[in-house]
């Protein structure tokens, strides 16, 4: 730089001084004409520039001063600063990037990458970036801020609530962001302490949408419905914007509450505005199938497969409507559809058989119940099972393929089926290969079943009759055939129709046995009851030592009880045992089936979907375990080290502090205060 360059650049810093920013641009210029290779004049004309807002010149300016001087990487910062001003991230990003590569050891370098990774949505390398740069900084409290929202962003608001809680606790005095702290602790599950972060935000700006909208839907997953309500109708009584888009979650509320109306009116709202939106017709078809409009259920279904034809529980509940709906032919269609993806899907397999069976193609419906069967015990499967065996021998009997009817009603009888009539169409097949004694045995049995149906002793007194008129030919008076010791009843009545039959639903699968107490004379109830508690003393003599043996002892007392929660919670128990969980966790839905409010019965099932890292599954039901009894020590523990193992800190915090308010045993109670200390800390 010349002597005169540089007094132009001293008048030009003064003039900076004194906001003089025109003439200190003027004196620049005059001095980069003197010395137009001096890196530096240019990297402060293009500072000043920058300062007045002329970001175009700017950039030309330090474009030359690069190169001029390549290496220099605060020009790089200058220009990517720049960039970042006008929102153009890709140069920004590039212009960072470039003085990284010269000038690594400059930190301060590492929250601008993150700040434009930030406003691009690379969340993952922001991250890196900013925890790079708070390890040197680390009470840069703004960058903290951004990595906590970046965390958010990025969907996990596990590190996003560490990162705002050490905001909270050492910089309380500067905090602001209580309403992205509430929302990341409302999806964390800690519901109560996000009240308190939106309830501050809303505080401090009551029109924060976005606060108040999460803050509904905390009250919401707290069961506190009302107040959900009350600040929804707040929402949109108190803001003039277009607020469709919280209309989806204030349709799910109204549909909480049963206010199915209501809710449809919301979901057509928002449908009008995002109407390529998939979930609000999968919400809005459940509210219609509540209300039994299965016609706009349907409708509604295909709309959101259409938008997300993966949907596999869409097809469920669309498969479901036309079932309901009496169209098995489209119901089987989607029961196909979703077997395709999922071939190990018991239930949609149950329901396919059932629609079989329903449009009267038992033979599918039989190898269907068969297969569903060979994986899992069912008294619903083996009741429909043996209906349609005894439908298909039916059908064969109507066409007259007796030797095929004989093998199904046979069949039938072998699995122990009380009903009568498959003893007439045993009797009627016989009759018409003309084994007229057999034919004569299951007319008989048939009638001392169900003597009160008249279709079975007049076809057995026409039989007879057709009998002795072939035996005696025209030899034997009517008054001396052995019709005259018949007595015919009342004209045949009408069949009754076929029960129209229902799909499976999620939970009841299988059908509670009812049990209805005899009169008390009744001695074989008696022996019953007898004999019940006989074959569960056996099986308690045998819990320990002979798990097989006491299955089969406990099975058999179900047999004389079938709604025995604590008999068939202890199988359960057993196969536990035996590490087959499957079967444990059959006989502990139907503990809880028979006992729905069988709290053993939900913590063990909880135990066995623990024991099969389906943590989802066992918080609910150790969570049904304290809602039915909240001091239910072991289901807080339970729940304690199932929020650890999530990292949700806070809640597994709470829950061991529950464990030790209920638990008696108190030899345990150090372990979990050790616990305690450790996870605070």
């Amino acid at each position: 730089m010349t002597p005169e360059a540089s007094a132009l650049y001293q008048e030009a810093c003064s003039l900076e001084y004194q906001q003089d920013y025109t003439k200190a641009i003027s004196k620049l210029q005059e001095a980069i004409k003197l010395s137009p290779e001096d890196s530096m004049l240019l990297t402060k004309l293009a500072g000043l520039y920058t300062d007045t807002n002329e970001y175009d010149k700017a950039v030309q300016i330090y474009s030359k001063a690069i190169e001029l001087k390549p290496n220099d990487a605060f020009i790089y910062i200058s220009l990517g600063s720049i960039y970042e001003t006008q929102s153009k991230y890709k140069e920004a990003l590039a212009a960072y990037e470039k003085a990284l590569n010269i000038f690594p050891e400059y930190k301060y370098n590492y929250l601008n990458l993150a700040n434009v990774q930030y406003q691009t949505k690379d969340y993952k390398s922001a991250i890196e970036n900013y925890k790079i740069f708070l390890d040197t900084y680390s009470q840069h409290w703004e960058a903290r801020k951004s990595l906590a929202n970046s965390y958010l962003a990025a969907d996990n608001p596990e590190k996003a609530v560490v990162e705002f809680e050490n905001l909270y606790i050492n910089n309380n005095e500067h905090f602001d962001d209580y309403a992205n702290y509430g929302v990341a602790l409302f999806k964390t599950g800690n519901y109560e302490k996000a009240v308190e972060m939106l309830e501050q935000a809303i505080a401090k700006d009551s029109n924060n949408l976005k606060a108040k909208t999460c803050l509904a839907l905390t009250y919401q997953n707290l069961e506190k419905n009302d107040m959900a309500l009350a600040q929804f109708e707040s929402i949109f009584k108190n803001n003039d914007g277009d607020l469709t888009s919280v209309r989806f979650d204030y349709a799910n509320l109204l549909a909480d509450m049963g206010k199915n109306d209501e809710a449809i009116e919301q979901y057509k709202l928002y449908i009008s505005a995002f109407p390529k939106d998939a979930k609000v017709y999968k919400n809005a078809a459940l509210v219609y199938k509540r209300n039994n409009d299965l016609a706009n259920a349907i409708s509604y279904y295909q709309k959101s497969l259409t938008l997300n034809p993966s949907d596999i529980d869409s097809k469920k509940e669309l498969a479901e409507c036309y079932h309901l709906n009496k169209e098995y032919k489209n119901a089987i269609k989607y029961y196909d559809e979703i077997l395709a993806a999922n071939p190990d899907d018991l239930e949609v397999k149950t329901n396919k058989a059932i629609a079989l069976h329903a449009q009267d193609d038992f033979e599918g419906a039989i190898a269907l119940y068969n297969e569903i069967l060979s994986k899992k015990d069912s008294e619903m499967i083996e009741n429909n099972l043996t209906d349609a065996i005894i439908s298909q021998a039916d059908k064969d009997l109507q066409a007259k393929n007796y030797s095929r009817a004989i093998d199904g009603f046979i069949k039938a009888i072998a699995r122990s089926s009380k009903d009568s009539y498959v003893y007439y169409g045993l009797a009627k097949a016989y009759q018409a290969t003309g084994e007229n004694a057999k034919a004569t045995e299951y007319y008989e049995k048939a009638i001392s079943m169900d003597p009160d149906r008249t279709e079975y002793s007049n076809d057995y007194a026409k039989f007879i009759s057709e009998i002795n008129a072939a035996k005696n030919k025209n030899t034997v008076t009517p008054e001396t055939s052995e019709l005259s010791n018949i007595t015919l009843a009342l004209p045949v009545e009408t069949p009754q129709e076929k029960t129209d039959v229902k799909p499976v639903a999620a939970k009841t699968a299988e059908t509670k046995p009812t049990e209805t107490t005899p009169p008390a004379q009744d001695n074989s109830y008696i022996e019953n009851i007898e004999k019940n508690k006989k074959l569960i003393a056996e099986g308690d003599k045998n819990y320990k030592k002979n798990y097989d043996e006491a299955i089969k002892l406990y099975k058999e007392a179900l047999m004389l009880r079938p709604s025995d929660e604590e008999t068939l919670l202890k199988i359960g128990n057993l196969y536990r045992n035996k590490k087959d969980n499957n079967s444990a966790i059959d006989f502990y839905k139907k503990a809880i089936f028979v006992k729905p409010e069988y709290d053993d019965g939900w913590f063990n099932l909880g135990l066995v979907y623990a024991e099969q890292k389906n943590t989802e599954q066992s918080k609910k039901c150790f969570e049904k375990v304290v809602e039915i009894n909240p001091a239910y020590a072991n289901a807080y523990y339970a729940l304690g080290a199932a929020n650890e193992s999530e990292k949700n800190i806070n809640a597994a915090i709470l829950n061991y502090e529950k464990f030790l308010k209920y638990n008696k045993d108190t030899s345990y109670n150090s372990t979990i205060e050790a616990k305690l200390k450790n996870l605070k800390k």
